[in-house]
């Protein structure tokens, strides 16, 4: 019985991150030092998990490019991790960038990388 109490938080804790669609921030701003003097920089990113698929929306709100990519990490070991292609988020401008697990996703977050 004791055990049943021990186990039970972290069981329904991955059901709920497991089979829960949720939406998170992007891991990947850049630190604020990085920016430089006055000169905002990085795309607002949405990462929405729903099953096994991932989508993310980024917004340059900035006038300087953000070059913006998805990285998925899958929670099967068998199921291959991906980083998706650079797309670049001009100034003004939302991007969409999508990818996938085949069974389910572990952590999903946007890179940012300034753009010449």
């Amino acid at each position: 019985m004791r055990l049943l109490h021990r186990l039970a938080p972290g069981v329904l804790a991955l059901v709920c991150v497991i089979f829960l669609p949720y939406e998170a921030a992007s891991h990947g701003r850049p630190p604020a030092g990085d920016t430089g003097p006055g000169r905002p920089f990085g795309a607002e990113c949405l990462v929405r998990v729903d099953g096994s698929t991932v989508t993310a929306h980024c917004h340059n709100p900035y006038p300087d490019p953000d070059g913006v990519r998805l990285h998925v990490e899958c929670v099967r070991w068998w199921d291959l991790d991906s980083d998706g292609p650079p797309a670049v988020a001009g100034p003004a401008q939302t991007v969409r960038l999508d990818g996938r697990c085949w069974k389910e996703v572990g952590a999903a977050w946007v890179s940012h990388q300034r753009v010449d």
